[in-house]
């Protein structure tokens, strides 16, 4: 492996640190400011936002021109003590330069979109804080130029993330879930931490370059621990399997909270994580498998649970957790798939952020419901919601020429390419999943837009205001073209951080491929049509029990609940018992004990001189005699 170096930042480059400057500045201001910012503050979160994005094209533009690509930008020292130095250096490189695109482009179009759909709020200038507050954290977590500065945006994002899952504290459900969010997310922190502490005491640094070049000399247990460290903090931050029940709940929040969080953002921060560690992650064959475990046994199980959904929002965001699956099976496989999984993230930030800001639209005009049980024929009524939700529902099916097409078919093929036995495995759960989310997005569709008319009587559909609908215009022109524009320019881009791709040859060849996956995407959702179409949502007897199962999320709650919860609450109980039976029976015993004697010695202090003379006398008497006794002996 050739020795990494990042380049000094020089230039326009030099100010990467305004990138996150500006939207701290704004949140900044808005907590500030207070109620005198409620007329113009939403605007001015929007205003940072878009300068950021404006500044991240520039940058990008002017790192393309540069022969090594990458800026390092150091800062001030963080931590100074003997040998050990933590910079505060941020990285602008062909990997974290696509992500500023997403955070801030994608964001934008979100944070335009939540002016018009938190019009009414009273909270809005501190939701556009903490809006804010969420995309600098974002953009210290991928500019960061080693593990620490990436820690630190790791934990802004959890911070933010439960500001605003939790913005309408006033309902339980939401405050329940911003916790949940809160406390999954630490629990798998520490990974990260212990992560970081391993290379500190292996390589004395978590500086990417000093880490990456010295990877080499770690010994396979090593690079296993650290591997697997990382895996479970992403996993946590990305809602993979055994950490993905936080990641529905958070619907409770905001519905661009949920775009924000699902489609550009937090959800992918465990790809990113895993994707910066490339290096890392080469070096241990039992690391990435673990990896490619992770994802397929999540992208089946996200798919299979959203088949049974009857929530629009949720059945979005198990579609996350199954299309994250699918990202963590591409970084997994290695070599070329890790530009495949970043190339599905980009794609799935267009078209998702899409699909959530239509749902959020769906629901400003039926009275904030969500069962699509209840909607039906709305396509008539939201003409340009219905199109713009067509073509991400299009595109995460993977239909040509839309952009899942590009991104997904080539991840299935590479799960195909595996060797042995684990290609047909691996490569056969990328197809049901594919086969699964045309299934269930089909039914969201179909439920949504089409059939007969299941409205409540208080509801009056109409199409949302412009400032709504013209975000999910450009989100559904991306997820069109976004996927056949990255498919080869973002891998060229990603070269020089993940190297030049190998090509493989599985057991199927690509063609193979993509046809199979169009035959069973068809199939899937033709079924869903044609189950569907008249509105119907009756399950068959034969297939009530595994619904039941997939609604319940197969059994993960349970599971928590056995395996975490009660175990947690038992051990605190009986810590309680321990403390007050025996800690403070130990204690208060003891005295109660001097409390008894002195009580009794104190007969003994009378107060009388001829007491104590006598006393004094006696034991007088009582040692002359002892003496004697031993001289006669």
């Amino acid at each position: 492996m050739d020795e990494i170096s990042y380049a000094p930042a020089e230039g326009l480059l030099s100010w990467t640190w305004l990138l996150i400057a500006l939207p701290a500045i704004g949140a900044t201001v808005l907590l500030l400011a207070g109620r005198r910012s409620d007329k113009w503050g939403h605007w001015l979160g929007v205003v940072t936002v878009g300068g950021a994005f404006a500044l991240a094209v520039a940058m990008f533009s002017s790192l393309a021109g540069l022969d090594n690509k990458s800026a390092n930008l150091d800062l001030f020292t963080i931590i100074s003590i003997g040998d050990l130095r933590l910079e505060a250096n941020l990285l602008f490189d062909p990997l974290s330069a696509v992500f500023c695109l997403l955070i801030t482009g994608v964001g934008l179009l979100i944070h335009v979109y939540a002016v018009g759909y938190m019009a009414h709020d009273e909270g809005r200038r501190k939701f556009f804080a903490y809006f804010n507050l969420f995309a600098a954290a974002m953009l210290v977590l991928v500019l960061g130029g080693n593990y620490f500065m990436t820690f630190i945006g790791w934990e802004g994002v959890g911070l933010a993330s439960y500001l605003l899952i939790s913005f309408w504290q006033l309902k339980p459900a939401a405050a329940t879930a911003g916790k949940k969010a809160f406390l999954t997310n630490r629990v798998a922190d520490v990974g990260f931490l212990l992560a970081m502490f391993t290379m500190l005491g292996a390589l004395g640094t978590v500086d990417f370059q000093e880490v990456f070049n010295g990877a080499g000399s770690l010994s396979t247990g090593t690079s296993l621990a650290i591997g697997l460290l990382l895996l479970a903090a992403a996993c946590g931050k990305s809602g993979q399997f055994p950490f993905q029940t936080w990641l529905p709940d958070a619907m409770e929040g905001p519905t661009p909270v949920s775009a924000l969080i699902h489609a550009a953002t937090m959800v992918t921060a465990g790809v990113y994580l895993i994707a910066r560690s490339n290096v890392i992650f080469s070096l241990n064959a039992d690391v990435q498998t673990a990896v490619v475990v992770v994802g397929a046994l999540t992208l089946l199980f996200g798919a299979i649970v959203g088949c049974a959904k009857d929530d629009i929002k949720r059945v979005l965001a198990w579609s996350t957790v199954s299309q994250i699956g699918y990202m963590f099976l591409a970084v997994g496989l290695g070599g070329g798939a890790f530009a495949l999984g970043i190339i599905h993230l980009l794609a799935h930030g267009f078209f998702k952020a899409g699909l959530f800001l239509g749902s959020g639209s769906v629901m400003h005009a039926m009275n904030d419901q969500t069962d699509i049980r209840r909607f039906g024929g709305l396509w008539r009524k939201m003409p340009l919601t219905y199109a713009t939700f067509a073509a991400g529902w299009l595109a995460i099916i993977g239909l040509f020429p839309f952009s899942g097409f590009w991104t997904k078919d080539p991840i299935i093929a590479s799960a195909f390419a595996r060797e042995g036995w684990q290609g047909w495995v691996v490569g056969s759960a990328a197809l049901l999943g594919a086969a699964l989310t045309a299934f269930y997005m089909t039914r969201l569709f179909v439920l949504t837009f089409h059939g007969p008319k299941r409205w409540t009587e208080d509801v009056h559909p109409h199409e949302s205001p412009a400032i709504m609908t013209a975000p999910l215009v450009l989100l559904g022109l991306g997820s069109l073209g976004a996927g056949g524009l990255m498919a080869t320019s973002v891998a060229d881009w990603l070269v020089p951080v993940f190297g030049e791709p190998h090509e493989v040859h599985g057991h199927l060849s690509h063609m193979q491929v993509t046809i199979a996956t169009t035959v069973v995407v068809v199939l899937g959702a033709a079924l869903g049509w044609f189950l569907f179409r008249n509105g119907t949502d009756e399950v068959p007897r034969a297939a009530a029990w595994p619904v039941r199962f997939a609604r319940a999320d197969l059994g993960g709650e349970a599971v928590n609940r056995g395996v975490f919860e009660r175990p947690s609450r038992l051990a605190a109980s009986a810590s309680v018992a321990m403390d007050g039976r025996v800690v403070d029976g130990a204690v208060n015993g003891l005295s109660a004990a001097i409390g008894g004697t002195s009580r009794r010695l104190l007969v003994v202090q009378t107060g009388f001189v001829r007491t104590y003379a006598l006393s004094i006398l006696s034991g007088a008497v009582i040692v002359v005699a002892a003496l004697m006794v031993v001289v006669v002996q």
